[in-house]
């Protein structure tokens, strides 16, 4: 039999969560809790099921977010996760019938793209997605650092302070927003969002309360975050604890530098793991001796999929002027066209046109680039992108590339 796919209702929820934790090898059995704590967000038509007989082989969920693009404006995209497909139902086409379909709908929509943070690198080039954003941890070695260990707290006039869950949910979601309009790459988070990760919504799963603190500027505004934990090691009476960063957001320079320079030196802490960040992050050249901080990840995280190609180019900012005739292709016909991108500082425009085209190139190598952290330069040096005219790769590079890499601090 070929299994039925449908939209998940709330009575299906305890066998699709059995689906999604059977195929990420978590213990099948999902909690009451857990099945509870799904059911507002994933008891809805965006949530697909693939059911042979009652029993549920293929899950798959997507629901809408907002992307932040160099200058800060948004777009609102397909936010695709929860893709898992039963080792025992492999290689049947499942994935594919059930993003063709939340893809298609996603266009109708009028989203400008689709999102995903992608488990394995091969499966998800096929489907128009490509890899718009990196991540880099390091983990520090206090010792090493050459900082100065007695440090005592910002030197612009600022301050450090421990904040409470409450506090967090009330500073936090406004201080996200405004780091998104002015870091690039960043998706929004919802109120949910906020209530499950400080302790006040139950998902389920065991919550530890982190150490959590707020950075305020000499002027008394809260331009910081910093949510981490640690572990209470000790060998032979010497402290040998490490910290791990769940979060830290900042808006100015003055706050990042700040709360990593409150974390390295805080007692008894002898590393420091940062977490996810953008592999430009400013944190090993914080250190006197950047070598101290020894990279772990390094690797993609934030996967764009082009749905509507003016909307997405118009949406972003760009440094300097020029136009570029593009010949996007894509099979499933959803994104695919020749269009013309007049950019500059002062204003954009993107509209399909008949002109000849300057590059050709997949509509997922256009999702790597429309962030600006790739170079078309190298693509077309990998035979991924093709130059129709002379000059154009060149062009595309001083046009598309953002003087910061973007940065997703969010798995989902």
């Amino acid at each position: 039999m070929t299994p039925d796919i449908r939209p998940v209702t709330e009575a299906d929820l305890p066998e699709w969560s059995k689906a999604l934790r059977t195929g990420f090898l978590r213990p099948p059995t999902p909690s009451k809790e857990e099945v509870e704590f799904r059911a507002p967000t994933h008891a809805t038509p965006r949530t697909q099921g693939a059911f042979d007989g009652d029993r549920c082989v293929a899950t798959f969920r997507s629901f809408t977010q907002r992307l932040s693009m160099p200058g800060g404006a948004d777009v609102t995209t397909d936010a695709v996760s929860n893709v898992a497909v039963s080792p025992t139902h492999r290689r049947r086409g499942l994935l594919s019938r059930m993003m063709a379909e939340d893809l298609r709908a996603a266009r109708e929509r009028g989203d400008a793209a689709a999102t995903l943070i992608a488990a394995e690198y091969p499966i998800y080039g096929r489907y128009g997605f490509g890899p718009a954003s990196w991540v880099t941890e390091w983990e520090v070695e206090v010792a090493r650092t050459g900082l100065d260990r007695r440090y005592g707290g910002p030197e612009d006039g600022g301050r450090v302070d421990f904040a409470d869950p409450a506090d967090v949910r009330e500073q936090g979601p406004g201080l996200h927003e405004r780091m998104r309009a002015v870091r690039h790459g960043a998706v929004d988070r919802s109120e949910r969002w906020w209530l499950t990760n400080t302790g006040a919504l139950p998902n389920g799963k065991p919550w530890q309360e982190p150490f959590a603190v707020l950075y305020r500027s000499p002027e008394g505004t809260v331009d910081g975050f910093l949510a981490y934990t640690a572990d209470d090691t000790w060998e032979t009476k010497l402290p040998q604890c490490s910290a791990t960063v769940l979060d830290l957001i900042a808006v100015t320079p003055a706050a990042e530098r700040a709360l990593w320079r409150f974390l390295l030196s805080v007692d008894w802490i002898t590393r420091v793991r940062t977490g996810f960040r953008a592999p430009d992050d400013v944190l090993p050249l914080l250190l006197p001796d950047p070598r101290a901080a020894r990279v772990l990840t390094h690797a993609d995280h934030l996967w764009v999929r082009p749905l509507d190609v003016p909307a997405l180019l118009e949406a972003r900012t760009y440094a300097s002027s020029g136009a570029l005739v593009l010949e996007v292709t894509d099979p499933d016909g959803l994104a695919g066209g020749r269009f013309l991108l007049d950019a500059g500082p002062d204003g954009t425009r993107c509209a399909p046109t008949g002109r000849a085209a300057d590059l050709t190139l997949s509509v997922g190598e256009l999702g790597t680039l429309v962030l600006g952290d790739e170079s078309a330069v190298r693509l077309a040096a990998l035979g991924r992108i093709d130059e129709e005219r002379a000059g154009a790769v060149a062009r595309a590079d001083v046009l598309l590339r953002t003087a910061r890499r973007p940065w997703c601090p969010d798995i989902f």
